[in-house]
């Protein structure tokens, strides 16, 4: 048994208001931690699936129902299954971050990606600049695939690169003007973007390029010195917005708003062979696809697939086409059960279409860790 004075028991008192003290400003600090995570602003973008739109479908423009690929002046042919391109939703820019809370959640959500605001929105690049980058994106990447697709059944075309505008403080600010035509780059003639872009890579950054331009009619060659691109993949470039000018035999007609970026250029391709050939591409298979796409049909890497992988399971696709350039972040995030085949050229696409249509094995086909 033990006795208290009154001194004790005022001793344990002020011990015991201390001890709630201590609680509640423990709790305080709790509280304002978790609504600091809630409001307070990250250095973070967060990559989500985006919408899922199959190309051999219908698409709404100014509020009416049209085709995504029409080849108005041209035999087609009925399509089966679906061709479906991918997009990725970016949650947060420079301006508007996402809050630490959002980033937390989305770092334990498989089918979201945590990514430094610079890799999405690199320093110097107005929105303006990034917007239009990507709009010209886009539309180079449906030539291009009108080029691919024309290509791989045969029909031939005539194209050309033209300066569409200049990114100011660029290697070619000073030297190139909107109009010029791009025909070479030391010696090599280039026809179509990838080209473009393969032969400033392959002369690098240690010296300068000797670019043709033609110019009002008369070609000129002027020396010019690329420079690593801001964001992600650093890669030579000179700071110019190139747009493809094709001359093509048949029309045809992409149509769709609000998508940018060129990560649909192979599916695009896909969709376009599929209307123009007899039978169904995709033998009735739910088939989804990123990738870009050059005139000569090799396909490139693009962001955000595993993003893709997620938004193709959310719409019940079965076999999913990706750049065999992506096969390092495929590996170990497939979703669900879906069929992922990596593929380097549109020929090599289309041959795992046939496959399937078929129903011959496709065990031969390239995987990435399945």
């Amino acid at each position: 048994m033990s006795l208290f004075t009154d001194d004790d028991a005022r001793v344990e008192q002020t011990v015991r208001r201390g001890g709630r003290r201590v609680g509640l400003l423990m709790m305080a600090v709790t509280v304002f931690g978790m609504l600091g995570l809630a409001i307070l602003p990250s250095p973070y973008v967060i990559e989500r699936p985006g919408p899922v739109i199959d190309t051999l479908g219908s698409v709404t423009v100014d509020g009416v129902d049209v085709p995504l690929i029409e080849i108005p002046d041209e035999p087609t042919y009925p399509t089966d299954g679906s061709l479906s391109l991918l997009t990725v939703n970016v949650l947060g820019n420079p301006e508007n971050s996402p809050s630490w809370f959002e980033v937390m959640r989305a770092w334990v959500t498989p089918s979201q990606s945590v990514v430094p605001v610079d890799q999405v929105f690199p320093p110097g690049v107005s929105t303006e600049e990034r917007r239009e980058q990507s709009r010209i994106d886009m539309e180079n990447s449906q030539q291009e695939a009108v080029a691919a697709a024309l290509r791989a059944i045969g029909e031939p075309y005539e194209s050309r690169l033209v300066v569409v505008d200049l990114l100011e403080g660029s290697p070619a600010a000073d030297v190139i003007e909107p109009d010029d035509e791009i025909v070479a780059v030391n010696g090599v003639a280039v026809r179509d973007v990838t080209a473009l872009r393969a032969e400033i890579a392959r002369n690098g950054v240690a010296g300068a390029a000797d670019v043709t331009i033609r110019r009002d009619g008369t070609e000129q060659s002027v020396p010019i010195t690329p420079v690593l691109s801001e964001g992600t993949d650093r890669v030579p470039v000179i700071g110019v917005l190139i747009a493809g000018q094709y001359e093509f035999p048949i029309d045809v007609r992409i149509q769709l708003e609000n998508v940018g970026g060129p990560s649909a250029g192979m599916i695009f391709a896909l969709g376009i062979i599929d209307k123009l050939t007899p039978g169904s591409l995709s033998g009735g298979a739910e088939v989804a696809g990123t990738g870009t796409i050059a005139a000569d049909g090799s396909v490139g890497r693009v962001g955000g697939v595993v993003q893709k992988m997620h938004g193709a399971v959310g719409v019940g696709a079965d076999v999913f086409l990706a750049p065999l350039a992506n096969c390092g972040e495929i590996s170990g995030n497939i979703p669900g059960d879906l069929d992922v085949y990596p593929v380097a050229s549109l020929n090599e696409a289309i041959a795992v279409l046939q496959a399937i249509e078929s129903g011959a094995p496709t065990d031969d086909f390239a995987r990435c860790g399945q």
